[in-house]
């Protein structure tokens, strides 16, 4: 049996109400794919993308950036303290076959940056535009809805899996 793909939601812990859904829908479509849904564990998006995901009989798994389980979202199923407060967004990133992100602050332009930086392909859903000067393409892959961004996060994090550039 081959073993899932891990693909990371990130975005905003303090997400408003409309990122949150997004979130939850891209959560319960990546359960649907069989993903492993990898995040930072707490609230906001974190949490949306969780609940979608358990909602959708998936696996959700927490990298916490303090020091206990208890702080994970109620929807986390493996919670895993770090203890090293925001630099676990490497560990998020580094966990992932790919990573959806979804709205989000600075933590979350974070997590685009490092997955990047690593070869690690972002799909953005109404989050940060990033392109290098000069550039015109984005470095962010866009999607514009929920099943949009799972579909191209489940093709991406394969091609990554099998080192297929």
């Amino acid at each position: 049996m081959p073993r899932p793909l891990y693909v990371a939601v990130v975005g905003g812990g303090n997400a408003p109400p409309a990122e949150r859904e997004l979130a939850k829908a891209v959560g319960q479509g990546l359960a649907e794919a069989g993903a492993v849904l990898v995040c930072g564990g707490l609230g906001g998006a974190m949490e949306a993308a969780c609940e979608g995901a358990r909602e959708g009989g998936g696996l959700t798994v927490g990298i916490l950036p303090g020091t206990k389980r208890s702080d994970a979202n109620a929807h986390v199923d493996i919670a895993l303290p770090t203890g090293i407060g925001e630099a676990r967004n490497a560990l998020v990133v580094r966990a992932a076959d790919a990573v959806i992100a979804v709205g989000g602050e600075f933590g979350t332009l974070s997590e685009i940056a490092l997955a990047l930086a690593t070869g690690v392909a972002v799909v953005g859903l109404g989050t940060w535009e990033l392109a290098r000067a000069g550039k015109q393409t984005s470095a962010v892959m866009r999607a514009s809805t929920p099943e949009e961004a799972v579909t191209l996060a489940i093709g991406l994090a394969g091609e990554h899996r099998s080192g297929t550039p």
